[in-house]
């Protein structure tokens, strides 16, 4: 480890080195909880419970200090530790409320580990009640000893606090060696007591977890010296980290001695049973007083810091409130302010006086802050930022147990202290961000992960069989290019009608022109449109420009670029208006053709005044024509339906063909009906046998006329020989999709 001290900052700040760091997280770990709690523990949940809290416990803490590890060499850590760290990754709204949450259990822990420190003084009880003529209360001691401690951080500051660690280790130290060099309590014998064995009657298991769990937090402690921290970016981690695994051996070996050591009434009934198993008895409860000064001690060092710095990000509502809070005292930056607000909420605590209470809220707010560190390691795995390029890394899997464990073991715990805790934390985040202008938040690191997200999914979805996405599982990848689309709703609804549930779709808007800044600008500014217009229209289309000095050089770039699935785009759809000229249906007649060198469906939506009427009667057509196409009709009129605009929709379908192929194609439909491959009532199939085109034309405006959309098939020949004249076919109809596929789509 580096030395104690360094030449001071030249950015304030005393300038520690790692062993600091390590001094204050040990001195934390092995505090009070490990005194006064541990033989509990072990008579309650039996020797092997009391090794799972230990377990369970760095369950928690592991991917926490790993996290925190990870975190802190990737940038500089200054004042504030931990809430530095999470308001710097998930901004200084949600990092705020995470961090006053810290802060508060970091307060907190200072009341509770002078209410501990009261305790040590029960060994003379008898001589204290002779003392002062009554009963004896610990406060008598905790409150005094509360008031002495903020009156030394105030008058001597950070750097007596860090001397005083030596000699609290050095304490701790000595009465652990003598704790494992004594004898068994007089008259016991470990003999065949079972490991698992516990008291009759014993506690449940989540609630010792809940008030040994403060023993396990110990580890962040010297993470919040970082703004005194000479190199944190070193310190943090190597002290975190040895002073973790230091304790966890600790632990394991005291569990061990007590259990060996004494009986389970007597662990679970006598809170200093350590001192009837050391070699000298009164150095358990000066240890005892030692391990909860400097706990508290810890605290009183990090607890204002936290402060100061949330302070200082201007993060409470009131900007007097934030000056005052931030405002340090001498070279050093003491927060003297932060230190009365700290001592002021650790007398109110001291004054409640409950370990066990105090024990339980303080693991909570520590659950919300590792969990939250667990969960910026993760999503910083998964964003990939080129930012993000600590010199340690964890393991994105371990930063997510971590953080999963926290929440589970929350609940677990106490689930009404869980909800409160994270209500106050959601009351927190909704009243902060009304009250500040800031909009950094989860945006940036959010972005980086769905953009992973979405590239690991369109590589997977690349690698399937270009035949099974074609046919085998058929789902809508649509793209259109299209210049008319401020002047007309149609098709984007249509469009969005496809691709909500199933499908995917990319909408181009066509800007005829040469691309240069200019139109490049043009572009954009087109582009903010489209988004509001998908925003206003809950779309989940994919919408952006195009700028080409074709519509057939656009569709030559477009139909060649992968869809927004991942996939190649299976479908290319045109529009045009009934009340367009002859010669735009012409244009899209032409870019169909062109289209056709694709092996895509291609859907051309003839649409006018009716706007799909009250969206109930969607008629399909089947003729003779359309062996390839009647599948793919179905299937996109099945879809349609499933859309909420459609709920209240029926799908007919019309089967038209020569009479000698009637027969046929009714056993094979109705085959499909029985198995259930076509979701349509049989009711709503019906065939008409037709041997000729105008026969044809007549039935389809009979039956049709008053249908809200009908589908129909149209094959390439025609459109080649007709142009735009092939799609004027059956004008008394109100909206068409004619439609033509390239390949068999198979309905499964």
């Amino acid at each position: 480890m580096s030395d104690t001290t360094h030449a001071e900052d030249p950015s304030g700040g005393h300038g520690f080195g790692t062993t600091p760091v390590f001094l204050a997280g040990i001195s934390t770990i092995l505090g009070a909880i490990m005194f006064l709690r541990f033989g509990y523990a072990v008579g309650h949940v039996g020797y092997v419970g009391a090794l799972m809290i230990v377990v369970v416990g760095h369950m928690v803490t592991v991917p926490t200090a790993l996290a925190i590890a990870e975190i802190a060499t990737n940038r500089k850590v200054e004042g504030g530790g931990e809430y530095f760290i999470i308001s710097r990754s998930f901004g200084t709204t949600i990092g705020s409320v995470i961090g006053i949450s810290l802060y508060l259990s970091q307060a907190i822990s200072v009341a509770f580990y002078m209410i501990a420190f009261a305790e040590a003084f029960e060994p003379l009880r008898p001589q204290m009640e002779a003392l002062i003529g009554g009963p004896f209360d610990p406060r008598y001691i905790s409150l005094p000893a509360v008031v002495a401690l903020i009156g030394l951080m105030l008058t001597k500051g950070a750097d007596l606090g860090v001397k005083a660690l030596y000699v609290v280790v050095a304490i701790l130290a000595a009465s652990l060696a003598l704790f494992f060099l004594g004898s068994p309590a007089e008259g016991y014998e470990i003999g065949a007591l079972s490991p698992a064995k516990t008291i009759a009657d014993p506690d449940n298991f989540f609630i010792v977890f809940a008030i040994c769990f403060p023993a396990f937090t110990g580890m962040t402690a010297g993470v919040g010296l970082s703004g005194d921290l000479a190199n944190p970016r070193k310190s943090i981690p190597n002290g975190t980290l040895i002073a973790t695994v230091v304790g966890f051996f600790m632990y394991i070996a005291i569990i061990t001695k007590l259990w060996m050591s004494a009986p389970l009434d007597d662990l679970a009934s006598d809170q200093l049973i350590m001192g009837r198993i050391a070699i000298w008895g009164p150095i358990i409860p000066i240890g005892l007083a030692c391990a909860t000064l400097s706990s508290a001690l810890g605290s009183i060092l990090v607890a204002p810091r936290t402060l100061q710095a949330i302070g200082a990000d201007r993060s409470l509502p009131s900007e007097r409130i934030n000056g005052w809070l931030e405002a340090g005292v001498g070279s050093n930056n003491e927060p003297r302010n932060t230190t009365i607000v700290t001592g002021a909420l650790a007398v109110c605590i001291v004054l409640a006086g409950n370990v066990d209470f105090v024990a339980r809220l303080i693991s909570m707010f520590f659950m919300v802050t590792y969990g939250a560190l667990c969960a910026i390691s993760f999503l910083e795995h998964f964003a990939a930022r080129p930012s993000y390029r600590p010199s340690f890394r964890s393991r994105w899997w371990v930063s997510l147990f971590g953080a999963a464990m926290c929440l589970f073991m929350m609940f677990q715990m106490d689930p009404v202290f869980a909800i409160l805790a994270l209500v106050f934390m959601v009351v927190m985040y909704v009243f902060m961000s009304r009250t500040t202008t800031k909009q950094d938040d989860l945006a940036a690191m959010f972005q980086g992960v769905i953009g992973q997200a979405t590239r690991y999914m369109q590589v997977n979805l690349q690698r399937q069989s270009r035949d099974e996405a074609s046919t085998a599982d058929w789902r809508p990848s649509v793209i259109m290019v299209n210049a008319r689309t401020f002047d007309r709703r149609a098709p984007l609804e249509f469009m969005r009608w496809l691709c909500q549930r199933y499908g995917f779709g990319t909408y181009l808007h066509f800007i005829q022109d040469q691309l240069d800044s200019d139109s490049y600008e043009d572009a954009l500014e087109v582009k903010d449109r489209l988004i509001k217009l998908a925003r206003v229209q809950n779309s989940p289309v994919y919408m952006d420009t195009i700028v080409s000095p074709s519509i057939i050089s656009a569709l030559a770039q477009s139909l060649q670029v992968p869809g927004v699935s991942g996939l190649s785009n299976n479908a290319v759809m045109f529009e045009f208006s009934r009340h367009d000229e002859p010669e735009i249906v012409d244009d899209v007649a032409k870019a169909a053709i062109f289209a056709s060198n694709t092996d895509m469906a291609m859907l051309i939506l003839r649409h006018g005044d009716f706007h799909f009427g009250e969206r109930r009667e969607i008629h399909i057509w089947i003729t003779w024509n359309d062996r390839s196409n009647a599948n793919l009709m179905i299937l996109l009129g099945y879809i349609l339906l499933d859309h909420p605009d459609w709920r209240n929709g029926e799908l007919s379908v019309f089967a038209a063909l020569p009479t000698d192929e009637i027969e046929e194609q009714r056993s094979h439909l109705q085959e499909m009906l029985s198995e259930g491959r076509i979701p349509i009532s049989e009711k709503n199939v019906r065939f008409f046998a037709v041997n000729d085109a105008d026969a044809y034309a007549d039935l389809v405006e009979e039956q049709s006329a008053d249908a809200d959309l009908t589908i129909m098939g149209f094959d390439l020949e025609t459109l080649r020989d007709k142009r735009g004249e092939a799609l004027w076919r059956h004008k008394k109809l109100r909206d068409v999709m004619f439609v033509r596929t390239a390949r068999d789509i198979t309905i499964n």
